[in-house]
C-alpha cells in the first residue's frame, strides 16, 4: 500500500455511508470494571502527549487509516457485517482508557456486546469536498482523547465502494493497516458468497500490553539497556534525536504545520538492484540508513547520524496477525565523516543494528521515565524516524494496486521529520512528513533528490553479485557523488 493522505487516495464522488460503535455499546464499554490490564507504554507515552500538546492549546490530529475499493454493486449489509466480524477479531478495538486523577485506567468491552451503528451521510458530487469531509470528520472520531477512538466509512456508488477507516494511533501500526484490505475483503466475500465466517480471534494486543509492560518494569535505573540510552541522549544534546538538517525552525516557537511529500522514489528493478547490492550487509533497511546518514552529513554537516531505528516488537507467531501498536526503536550512532565510500557505511549500520536492535524490547517511554530527565513532550513526534518495511509478503499486497488500497497518515503540526519506506511489488515508495517552512522544503527535496541519485547509481554501477562486507579501506562501490544543488519536486 502506498502511503499518503486523504487527499492522495483518489477520493470519488459517491453516497457516504459511516458505521460507529454503538452508543449501547459505548454505554456499556465505559461503565465496565476497571480492565486490570495496564496500557502498553507507548499509547500511554501518545495519549500523554496528545494530552500535553492540547493543554498548550493546540489540537494534533494524528489518525492512521487504510482506503481500498470493493469493486461492483456492495451489499451493505454484509459490508456492515464484515465489518463488525474484523471488529471482534481485534480486542484493542473494543478497550479504551479513562483518567483516574493522572492515572490512566482501561475498559474493555464484553465480545458480545460488540455493534456498530450505521448512518447514511448523503451524496458528494464532488470528491475534492468529500475528501476534506472525510478528513474533518476522521479528526473528531478517530481522537487519542476520546471513545470510540475510530470510525468506518464508505463511499458507495454503482460500479464500486471504497473503504475508508480511521484509527487512533494507539490502536494501529503501519503493518496492521496494510492487513486490512486483505481481511475485509475476504470477509466480505464469504459472508456475499454465504460461506460465513466466524470471527477467528486474532492475538490480543490488550494481552501482550501486560505482557510487553510486566516485562518493562522489571528493568530499574541500574540496568546495562538504561546505560547505553543515557550515553546516547547525552551525546544528543539531553534530548532524543532530530534529522540532523536545518528544518527552518525558531527556538521555542509555536508547533509548525507539516507538508507531505510521497512519490514512487525509484521503480522495481532499481530497487531489486539497491536490495541486492546491501543484502550481504542487512538490506534494504540498512541500505536506506547508511545512504541517509551520508546524505544528511553532505546537506547538514554532522559528522555523526544519530537515529532513533523503529523496529516491530511481533517476536512471537501470536503476535503476527494481531492489530495493536507493535512498534519499539532502537538508537544507533553512525560515524558518517568517518565512511570512506557507500560500503562503508554500510558496514558501519549493519554493526550498529546488530550492537543495538535488542534495545528496541524495552518501551522508549519506560526509558524515560527510568533517566529521570524532564521529557514533557511538546510535539506529537519525540524524535525523528527513518522507517522501512518491505511489504510485498503482507496478504494481498500484489492486489492493491488494483484495489486502490492506501495507507493514509494526518498531516498537521510537528517540528520533526519522519520518513516511512515502502518495498512494494511496483518499487520503492516514499512518504515524508516535514515542517511546513522554506529552508526545511529546501533541503527535504534536496534530501529526496539525492537519495534517489544514490539508489539509481548503486543499483546501475554495482556488480552483479554484491562483494560481502569487507574490512574499512576496501569497498566494491565508491559513494556516489551527492549533488550540491537544491532540487524542487512537484507533490
Amino acid at each position: 500500500m502506498r502511503i499518503t493522505d486523504i487527499h492522495g487516495c483518489e477520493v470519488r464522488p459517491g453516497r457516504l455511508v459511516e458505521w460507529s460503535l454503538d452508543p449501547g455499546m459505548v454505554e456499556a464499554a465505559t461503565s465496565q470494571p476497571d480492565d486490570a490490564r495496564p496500557p502498553a507504554y507507548v499509547q500511554e507515552s501518545h495519549i500523554r502527549t496528545a494530552r500535553s500538546v492540547r493543554r498548550d492549546g493546540l489540537f494534533v490530529p494524528t489518525w492512521l487509516g487504510a482506503a481500498f475499493d470493493i469493486p461492483g454493486p456492495v451489499d451493505l449489509d454484509v459490508l456492515e457485517e464484515a465489518l463488525r466480524t474484523w471488529t471482534l477479531r481485534h480486542e484493542t478495538l473494543r478497550s479504551g482508557f479513562r483518567w483516574v486523577g493522572d492515572e490512566m485506567r482501561r475498559f474493555t468491552a464484553a465480545p458480545d456486546v460488540v455493534a456498530l451503528r450505521r448512518e447514511v451521510v448523503g451524496d458528494f458530487g464532488d470528491g475534492e469536498e468529500l475528501s476534506h469531509h472525510l478528513q474533518d470528520r476522521f479528526d473528531v472520531a478517530a481522537d487519542a482523547l476520546g471513545w470510540p477512538n475510530f470510525l468506518y466509512t464508505a463511499v458507495v456508488r454503482d460500479e464500486s465502494t471504497s473503504v475508508y477507516l480511521a484509527f487512533d494511533h494507539s490502536n494501529v501500526d503501519a503493518y496492521s493497516i496494510q492487513r486490512i484490505p486483505s481481511e475485509v475483503h475476504e470477509l466480505y466475500a464469504a459472508r456475499a458468497e454465504g460461506r460465513g465466517q466466524e470471527a477467528a480471534p486474532a492475538g490480543s494486543y490488550v494481552d501482550f500490553c501486560e505482557i510487553e509492560r510486566a516485562s518493562a518494569d522489571q528493568v530499574d535505573d541500574t540496568h546495562a539497556i538504561i546505560a547505553r540510552w543515557r550515553e546516547f541522549i547525552g551525546r544528543c544534546d539531553g534530548r532524543l534525536p532530530a534529522f540532523p538538517v536545518d528544518l527552518g525552525l525558531e527556538p521555542g516557537g509555536r508547533l509548525p504545520e507539516q507538508k507531505l511529500l510521497y512519490e514512487m522514489l525509484v521503480d522495481d528493478a532499481d530497487a531489486a538492484a539497491f536490495s541486492a547490492y546491501c543484502r550481504p550487509f542487512g538490506g534494504g533497511q540498512v541500505g536506506i540508513l547508511a545512504a541517509t546518514g551520508l546524505i544528511v552529513h553532505d546537506i547538514g554537516g554532522e559528522p555523526v547520524y544519530r537515529t532513533v531505528v523503529p523496529l516491530h516488537t511481533r517476536a512471537k507467531s501470536r503476535w503476527a496477525d494481531s492489530v495493536g501498536w507493535y512498534v519499539g526503536g532502537a538508537p544507533i550512532e553512525i560515524p558518517v565523516a568517518q565512511a570512506l565510500g557507500f560500503d562503508d557505511a554500510l558496514t558501519m549500520v549493519h554493526a550498529a543494528l546488530r550492537a543495538n536492535k535488542s534495545l528496541a524490547h524495552l518501551p522508549i517511554a519506560r526509558v524515560l521515565r527510568l533517566l529521570g530527565s524532564d521529557f514533557r513532550p511538546t510535539s506529537p513526534d519525540l524524535y525523528s524516524i527513518v522507517s522501512f518495511v518491505d511489504a510485498r509478503d503482507i496478504p494481498g499486497a500484489r492486489q492493491w494496486d488494483e484495489q486502490k488500497a492506501y495507507a493514509m497518515l494526518r498531516v498537521s503540526y510537528g517540528d520533526q521529520v519522519c520518513a516511512w519506506f515502502t518495498r512494494l511489488h511496483g518499487g520503492l515508495q516514499l512518504a515524508i512528513r516535514y515542517p511546513d517552512t522554506a529552508i526545511a522544503h529546501k533541503n527535504i527535496h534536496r534530501y529526496v533528490e539525492q537519495l534517489r541519485e544514490l539508489i539509481t547509481s548503486v543499483a546501475r554501477n554495482a556488480p552483479t553479485r554484491p562483494a560481502p562486507p569487507r574490512p574499512r579501506g576496501e569497498h566494491a562501490l565508491p559513494a556516489p557523488r551527492l549533488s550540491s544543488d537544491a532540487t524542487r519536486l512537484s507533490l
